[in-house]
């Protein structure tokens, strides 16, 4: 059974228990974390991020909510570029949901999102930024020629930034340790998982025109 109808076939199952438009709850409970870390809770010398974000060693002591809790805290944003932040996560999230309907989207992210805990495991911390940087590759993947601005004027395709990110997440790996290695693995399963044969296809397809075009020239 390939993977679509794998796919489609769990969608019948299961998919009445999908969350439609689950990036928007992400944001709204983002969204909500930035205000009350920033506005209420300093005031009572309380960090919220401190309560929410996964550590393996407090979660092995009782404090389970960690590897749930961390989903919902914001990119390290000033107050000025949250907005765009989470703006564009919601962005990238709705696209892909649209694309592939409520199910596949739930299942990619909360793939993502336990591949995250897995890495939390193995290197005793884990963040978001993985899980946030997976949608947007998948983005990239699906729409390769969107154009994002960079800056907020200079247009730039979305394929670029993503062969930006896995330029620095090859490098991370090539500098890490075993441990390192395998956590880096593990943070983009979800990617692997879901696209592993495009990635695949494209590759021999770049190889094949490269080839093409040198046979071309001689």
């Amino acid at each position: 059974m390939n993977k679509q109808r794998l796919l489609d076939r769990l969608d019948r199952k299961f998919g009445r228990f999908a969350i439609d438009n689950l990036m928007l709850y992400i944001i709204i409970g983002m969204g909500a974390v930035f205000v009350a870390d920033t506005f209420i809770f300093p005031q009572l010398n309380f960090s919220l991020y401190s309560a929410m974000v996964f550590d393996r060693a407090l979660f092995l002591k009782g404090q389970v909510w960690r590897a749930v809790t961390f989903l919902l805290l914001p990119p390290d944003s000033s107050l000025i570029f949250i907005f765009f932040s989470l703006y564009f996560y919601w962005f990238i999230g709705s696209a892909l949901e649209s694309q592939w309907g409520s199910f596949k989207f739930n299942l990619f992210y909360f793939t993502g999102a336990l591949c995250t805990v897995a890495m939390g495991f193995i290197t005793g911390f884990a963040t978001n930024y993985f899980l946030n940087l997976s949608l947007f590759l998948a983005f990239a993947i699906i729409y390769p020629n969107y154009e994002l601005l960079l800056f907020f004027c200079i247009p730039v395709k979305a394929k670029w930034f993503a062969l930006f990110d896995a330029f620095l997440l090859l490098r991370s790996f090539i500098l890490s340790g075993w441990a390192g290695k395998l956590a880096l693995i593990i943070a983009v399963g979800n990617i692997i998982l879901f696209f592993w044969g495009d990635i695949v296809f494209n590759i021999k397809d770049w190889k094949r025109r490269r080839d093409f075009k040198k046979k071309w020239k001689g």
